[in-house]
């Protein structure tokens, strides 16, 4: 599956490179088709494009752990995230919460998630040019169950932008993260950043095949260290020179224009020791 998207993504990118031949300038729009652009999939508590909008979005993930991390195992996740459209540049973002429950040999758990929410502006929204870019700021509260690793207060800010080339539409969010909670949790914690590039193409209206890259990083170690940093799940201390990237490859079906239907198949790039096994994402978007 992974080869046959990237070939279908390549044929989009020479046919969006060959789009600026003769006057050297790209199309303002769409040449044949609506624009319908595609929302993040995997990484999806802080994989944030640029497009205000109101929807829900019910999300599953598969998430295996590898040998070295807790024995192997595995972990699923069930959420359900909330946006909701308050002005035309300004979006509620309800991003992280849901059931998680952990079965490895070391650890046979189920409880809730954190919480986390914030607003998200939309400083550029050039429909013509195809091209939206946002800043964002958000809080995660302490509020989900030990026993899951869930005890972790941090600021979140981010910065994303986005641009079409007609039916290829490219994405990137870059994200900071302030932990707050001064030593407290027994977990550890550490301030970290996150960057996240995504790419679509619209074969037609009601399927677009997409690639994502995700790469999260420790950039302040707290005061309890552990080996690995939990990725974009769990705060759990970190080492500072742990680098965690990954890649993804998924496609969207759109039944109906207002609910699409997602999966992706996600897998490490580096070979840190560190909670990535694979992963297997499963999400909806529900316009309203």
């Amino acid at each position: 599956m992974k080869q046959t998207t990237i070939a279908i993504l390549a044929t989009a990118i020479a046919a969006a490179t060959s789009a600026f031949a003769g006057d050297g300038k790209a199309p303002a729009v769409p040449i044949t088709i609506d624009d319908i652009v595609v929302h993040p999939v995997t990484g999806p508590y802080w994989h944030e494009d640029s497009f205000i909008t109101t929807d829900l979005r019910p999300v599953y993930a598969y998430h295996h752990f590898p040998g070295e991390i807790l024995g192997g195992g595995h972990a699923t996740v069930a959420a359900a995230q909330l946006r909701i459209a308050l002005t035309k540049s300004l979006q509620l973002v309800a991003y992280k919460d849901g059931w998680m429950e952990v079965d490895t040999p070391g650890l046979d758990e189920q409880g809730w998630n954190d919480i986390a929410l914030g607003l998200k502006w939309a400083f550029i929204q050039n429909d013509a040019a195809q091209f939206h870019a946002a800043v964002g700021l958000a809080y995660e509260l302490a509020s989900g169950d030990d026993n899951v690793l869930q005890d972790d207060d941090e600021i979140r800010v981010w910065l994303s932008a986005n641009k079409g080339f007609g039916r290829l539409h490219l994405g990137a969010t870059v994200n900071y993260f302030f932990a707050t909670d001064n030593g407290d949790s027994p977990l550890g914690d550490s301030d970290h950043l996150s960057w996240h590039l995504h790419a679509d193409y619209q074969v037609c209206d009601w399927f677009s095949p997409l690639l994502e890259v995700n790469g999260y990083h420790v950039t302040k170690e707290g005061d309890t260290v552990t080996p690995f940093s939990g990725a974009d799940v769990l705060n759990l201390g970190g080492n500072s020179s742990e680098n965690v990237i990954t890649a993804a490859a998924g496609v969207e079906f759109r039944p109906h224009k207002r609910l699409a239907l997602r999966a992706a198949y996600e897998l490490p790039l580096t070979d840190d020791v560190d909670i990535f096994g694979h992963r297997w994402t499963f999400s909806a978007v529900i316009k309203f």
